[in-house]
C-alpha cells in the first residue's frame, strides 16, 4: 500500500475548477511561499494513510463528481502517491483532473511525462504575495494555467481570463472540533475583513496565517 500524507479530503468543492469537484489537499510542502494561506499544510507529518484508503472514500462521491482538484501542500513532493492516486481516479472516472503546484512547469516535465497525460490542467509556479492578483484560479498573476490534454482544453480554456466578481466565494468545510476550512482563492485582505467582521460580533478568529505569523514572531520555524 502506497502511503500518502493528506491534509484534508472533501466533496463537493465548487471554487477550484468547473462543477462539483472532489478536493484533495496533500500535507507537506518544501516550497513554503511567504504569505501562503495554507501554512497549515506545510508540515511533513509522520501520520499517513494509504492511497487505497483515499480511493475508498472517493468512490462514494464519484457518481456525482465533475472533476478532481489536487492541491496542498505540494502534491509533487509525494510523486509516487500522486501518480497512484491519479491513475486510480482515471480508471474510475472520465472527469477532469486539475493539479496546483508551486513548482514551475519546467521542473515538473519529467513527472508529467511519467504520468502520461493524467493531469488535464496544471496551475504552476509559486505564490508571490506582492504580485497582482487578477487572474481566474490563480493566487498571484505570475502563476500559469497549462491545459495539457484535450479534456483540459475543453474544461479550462474559459479560465484563461481575469477573475470575475461572482467567483469571489469560498466553500466552507467544518471539522468535528469546530475548525472551519475555506476552499477557494481569496483576494488580498479577505481574511482580515472576515476577522474584523466576526470580531465585531464578539467572535475570536485565528487563521493559519495568524499562527504562522505568531510562530515567526517567537523566532520559531514554520511547521
Amino acid at each position: 500500500m502506497t502511503p500518502i500524507a493528506l491534509s484534508r479530503l472533501h466533496f463537493p468543492i465548487t471554487t477550484l475548477g468547473p462543477g462539483n469537484r472532489i478536493g484533495i489537499w496533500f500535507q507537506g510542502c518544501s516550497i513554503r511561499c511567504p504569505g501562503c494561506i495554507s501554512a497549515d499544510t506545510w508540515a511533513v507529518r509522520r501520520e499517513t494513510t494509504s492511497v487505497e484508503a483515499v480511493i475508498d472514500v472517493m468512490d462514494q462521491w464519484l457518481p456525482n463528481a465533475e472533476g478532481l482538484t489536487v492541491s496542498g501542500g505540494e502534491p509533487f513532493d509525494q510523486p509516487n502517491a500522486l501518480t497512484e492516486l491519479l491513475q486510480a481516479f482515471r480508471h474510475r472516472s472520465e472527469a477532469d483532473i486539475l493539479v496546483f503546484s508551486g513548482y514551475p512547469i519546467e521542473k515538473l516535465v519529467p513527472h508529467l511525462e511519467r504520468i502520461n497525460g493524467l493531469v488535464d490542467a496544471l496551475i504552476s509556479d509559486p505564490y508571490l504575495v506582492d504580485t497582482p492578483q487578477t487572474k481566474a484560479l490563480r493566487g498571484s498573476d505570475n502563476q500559469r494555467l497549462h491545459r495539457l490534454t484535450a479534456l483540459g482544453e475543453t474544461r479550462f480554456a474559459a479560465y484563461d481570463r481575469a477573475v470575475q466578481s461572482g467567483e469571489k466565494k469560498f466553500d466552507l468545510m467544518m471539522d468535528a472540533d469546530g475548525t472551519v476550512w475555506m476552499a477557494g482563492i481569496p483576494a488580498r485582505g479577505d481574511f482580515e475583513k472576515l476577522s474584523s467582521h466576526l470580531s465585531n460580533q464578539h467572535h475570536t478568529v485565528l487563521t493559519t496565517q495568524d499562527r504562522s505569523t505568531s510562530r515567526a514572531r517567537r523566532g520559531k520555524p514554520h511547521d
